[in-house]
């Protein structure tokens, strides 16, 4: 899984608790243990190479153009 958050990621591979983690959601606990147990991976990516934006934030018409590209969707002007 790819993740621009590089304290969520040391969460993942700290199994430590602070005081300051005491409000972490159940899932992020789940995938804490799967890291934990090898069954996946948490590797950094920019925020500009973020896919997910694409499907979760309003973004420029660039970017958004940029990351449809990434995902291999063409634009089709003319479609009958």
């Amino acid at each position: 899984m790819y993740c621009d958050n590089s304290s969520a990621i040391y969460l993942t591979k700290n199994p430590i608790q602070h005081s300051k983690t005491q409000h972490i959601k159940i899932r992020h606990h789940f995938i804490r243990d799967h890291v934990q147990k090898g069954d996946c991976e948490i590797k950094f990516v920019k925020t500009e190479n973020q896919l997910a934006d694409l499907f979760t934030k309003s973004l420029a018409r660039d970017r958004f153009n940029k990351l449809r590209t990434k995902l291999g969707i063409l634009y089709i002007k003319n479609v009958v």
